[in-house]
């Protein structure tokens, strides 16, 4: 028969994992918080004239628009499409297969963010460009970004999209980006901005 601890030690265990319960609410709060600073409502510039405004591959249904806004608005004269051929991308894909002198598309090599980083960076020297506004969804404007930061010296401005997500799909978001921008930091797209 096993023997039960004594009370003393029973009392200091039940402290114990009533902090270690707090410090694991207060730990998710924090990060909630940040998560919604970061991914939902990121810091974003006004989007001036510039060389270029480039969209990012994922949520064309979102990102295109916007980016074809910014264009009629006169941001800029060329529009920028990373093409991919993914789901996601389509209607992208599909303004890609059209010829139009003032759209210049690019599959980036890999097919990620990091690609798109490194395939923006050889972009803007090859054609240099001094300012672009990268569009984006807003969850994923933090980590373009850091990524972009990392590959070009260009002054790059970012746009975020609205995704019309629930509470379920803005968590994943919360959860994917922060893992991915950990990523980011650790290991960077690039070795040096050119």
């Amino acid at each position: 028969m096993s023997q039960s601890p004594p009370p003393a030690q029973r009392r200091r265990l039940a402290r114990g994992l009533r902090m270690a319960g707090v410090l694991l609410v207060a730990g998710l709060a924090a990060w909630l918080v940040l998560a919604w600073t970061l991914f939902y409502d990121p810091p974003l510039g006004p989007a001036g004239r510039a060389d270029a405004v480039v969209v990012l591959a994922g949520a064309a249904a979102e990102r295109l628009p916007l980016g074809q806004d910014l264009v009629d608005d006169g941001v800029a004269d060329e529009l920028v499409l990373s093409s991919t051929g993914l789901p996601g991308n389509t209607a992208t894909d599909a303004v890609c297969a059209e010829e139009n002198p003032r759209i210049t598309c690019f599959v980036p090599d890999p097919l990620t963010t990091r690609g798109e980083a490194r395939a923006v960076a050889a972009l803007a020297r090859d054609n240099g460009w001094d300012d672009i506004v990268v569009v984006t969804s807003a969850y994923h404007v933090t980590r373009a970004s850091v990524n972009l930061a990392q590959c070009s010296t260009a002054d790059i401005t970012m746009a975020g999209s609205r995704p019309d997500l629930g509470a379920p799909g803005w968590l994943a978001r919360f959860v994917e980006e922060s893992t991915a921008l950990v990523a980011s930091v650790v290991r960077p797209a690039c070795a040096r901005a050119v």
